[in-house]
């Protein structure tokens, strides 16, 4: 699922970032209601995590805009304001769900699994390729339906590749990747990683295409 986190506490919305990417979410942030409108405008948004206290708007008044033009798009308020007023106008206007700061990291992840099961935007297909399945809904792979143990930077290398079937992917692009998940990532890393991993797999079912990058088919 992709998050659209719109909050302008810069520590606060790093470390919901680092979070949420911990448990596989992918998260785009921002910082005020006008990069918010553009950004769901772009299409890529699955949900939206909503800070009221907004520097260029209030929160309400963008929720309500957000909810005029795109009705069905999850919108889970979080925000000091612990008024009932507040709370009531938020689902009034259409937010799905209400958490008020401070709050427990577990809790907001538990309402994101709600909002991912009633909209359907929860990972559950499983990519095989050969005698390879990777389940993204239990973080695992399997050869010849015995599990594997990977560490969790092969599994995310992996588990590009193969969402990404028949495409090549550069090193660059899978060092982005790892970044997203909040890995450093050292100028040997991605070399490493596909090395240890292809010893857990079938015979050349990483290839390695030289000078450009690497894929699975």
């Amino acid at each position: 699922m992709r998050i659209l986190l719109v909050e302008d506490d810069i520590p606060l919305a790093e470390g919901l970032k680092t979070s949420l990417k911990r448990e596989h979410y992918t998260v785009d942030w921002v910082d005020n209601g006008r990069s918010a409108l553009a950004t769901i405008d772009a299409g890529q948004t699955d949900s939206i995590i909503l800070d009221l206290g907004l520097p260029d708007m209030d929160g309400l008044t963008l929720l309500k805009s957000i909810k005029a033009k795109y009705k069905a798009l999850p919108v889970l308020i979080l925000t000091a304001r612990d008024g009932i007023d507040s709370k009531v106008k938020g689902l009034d206007l259409g937010a799905d769900d209400y958490l008020a700061k401070p709050f427990d990291m577990e809790e907001l992840l538990a309402r994101l699994r709600v909002i991912e099961r009633r909209t359907g935007t929860q990972q559950s297909t499983k990519v095989v390729i050969g005698s390879v399945c990777l389940d993204p809904t239990a973080h695992t792979i399997s050869v010849d339906d015995q599990p594997i143990a990977f560490s969790r930077r092969e599994y995310m290398i992996v588990k590009s590749l193969m969402e990404n079937k028949g495409r090549i992917q550069s090193k660059t692009q899978l060092e982005n990747k790892l970044y997203e998940w909040g890995e450093e990532v050292s100028s040997n890393t991605i070399e490493v990683h596909i090395h240890n991993a292809r010893k857990k797999l079938p015979s050349d079912f990483i290839k390695n295409i030289r000078g450009v990058g690497y894929t699975v088919n």
